[in-house]
Parts: C-alpha cells; structure tokens; sequence
C-alpha cells in the first residue's frame, strides 16, 4: 500500500507539478487541506473520486480514512499547500501510517517563499552580498529550540524568510533590531502569493507593523527580509563568476 503527499504549490492550480497533477486525476480518494489549497486545482479529481476536506478534521481521524481507504484497494491521494517538506506538518501524518506498513511518496510543490520572491521580482541570493536564505518563523504558541531563535538566526545578516509569523510583527521588528539590523532594512510582504487576491506591501524593517496593518494583512502572508530585497538593487554591480566572460568553467573558458 502506498500513500501520495502532493505539494500543491502555493495558490494558483497551474503552478503543481506535472507528478502532482496526474497524481489527483487518477485518484480514487483525494484528501485536502481545504483552508489553504485552490478548490479549481481538487476539481481535477475524477468525478468519481471521494474529495474529502481535512481543515475540520484532528491528525488520528485524517490517518484512520487515509488506512481505511487504502486497504479497501484504492489510490489516496494527500494534497498540501505549498511544498510538503517545509511547515507541512507531515511528519506525524508519515510515523502514523508507517506503524501500519504503509509506503509513502512525497511530490514536492512550489514553496510559498519562492512564489513571493517571483511576485516581487526578487533573486534571494545576491553576489557580494548574501548567498544564505534562512526559512523560519517568529516564535509563538509553538516553542523553537534556544539556537534557533529570530534573534540569533538574523545575526548572519542573510536574506530571512519567515513563514506562519504575520501576527507577531512587533516581535519581529525587535529580534531583528535587537540582532544589529538597521530599520531601513527593506522588506516584502506577499500576502496569498499567487491567489487572483495577491497583495505586495513594500516596507522597512521600521515600518513593518504599521504597513502590515494598514494594508490588513494579518495571515497567510510571507515576509522576505534583507537587502536582497531592495527595489533600487538593480542599479547597483552585483555579479556572479557564472556568466563573468573571465571565469573558466566545464563549459566555458573564459578570455
């Protein structure tokens, strides 16, 4: 028996991946996280398929389905936003379903962090001037480890991408001053990247808060953070070797 976790991708139900695609349309049962992924990528699911919502449903009640369905001989398939490796809380969903022998194929999806960098026409690693991105979030209900903190993570200076953290902005502003970051750092904002319902907000690190809520974004939204993210970057000579006409490569020598 072999259960399918497909990535979604971030919003829009042209953005899954081939694999994730035919995956849905040969499903017999098709689980999906109803509160996060696009309703017009489920209606892709044959019309005989049994398309279940999960928003409503606790951990053991989703697995028990999942192994009902499976040994009654039928093809599940298990949809998440965005890409299941990051935030997708499968990691508790797998240990369930390997305690009854069941395999499990993971089909990665386009990550939300990535999708926001498209929509603000952003490369997250500059030469120069960062080549680190740190995912993670502010810290709230749910603990993260000491090392891990906001804080000490954004001592690196690298570009930052934080995930599940737009009601804790205020907190986030002070780790990140805290950590030496200076409160004109740009920042990005993409709330529902990729949705018909995108929004941008362009701010500084000194602004967050009072941009974010004047612009009611509260949830659902990444913020990239960093001078990566400067609008006016493009004015400046950042370079790679990669394409630098002196640099010798396996493809190319350079002159």
């Amino acid at each position: 028996m072999k259960l399918y976790i497909v990535g979604a991708g971030p919003g829009a139900p042209d953005l899954i991946t081939v694999r994730g695609l035919k995956l849905i349309q040969e499903a017999d049962v098709v689980l999906y996280a109803d509160s996060l992924v696009s309703e017009e990528l489920i209606k892709e699911a044959k019309p005989s398929a049994e398309v279940l919502k999960t928003a409503g449903m606790h951990l053991e009640e989703m697995v028990q389905i999942m192994k009902e369905r499976l040994l009654e001989g039928k093809k599940v398939v298990r949809v998440h936003t965005g890409d299941p490796a990051v935030y997708g809380a499968i990691m508790e969903q797998i240990a369930l379903l390997k305690e009854a022998e069941i395999d499990i194929e993971i089909v990665p999806g386009v990550s939300s962090v990535f999708a926001s960098a498209a929509a603000v026409g952003a490369e997250l690693t500059i030469p120069d001037l960062t080549q680190t991105v740190i995912l993670t979030r502010a810290e709230g209900r749910t603990p993260v480890p000491e090392r891990e903190k906001l804080r000490a993570l954004a001592e690196h200076h690298s570009t930052i991408a934080l995930f599940l953290s737009a009601t804790l902005t205020k907190k986030v502003v002070n780790e990140m001053l805290a950590a030496g970051w200076s409160k004109d750092t740009p920042v990005a904002v993409v709330y529902k990247a990729t949705w018909p319902d995108e929004k941008i907000v362009r701010s500084t690190l000194e602004n967050l808060d009072e941009d974010m809520k004047a612009n009611g974004v509260r949830k659902q939204a990444m913020i990239l953070m960093g001078w990566a993210l400067d609008e006016n970057i493009h004015q400046k000579d950042y370079r790679s070797k990669l394409y630098d006409k002196g640099f010798t490569h396996g493809f190319r020598k350079g002159v």
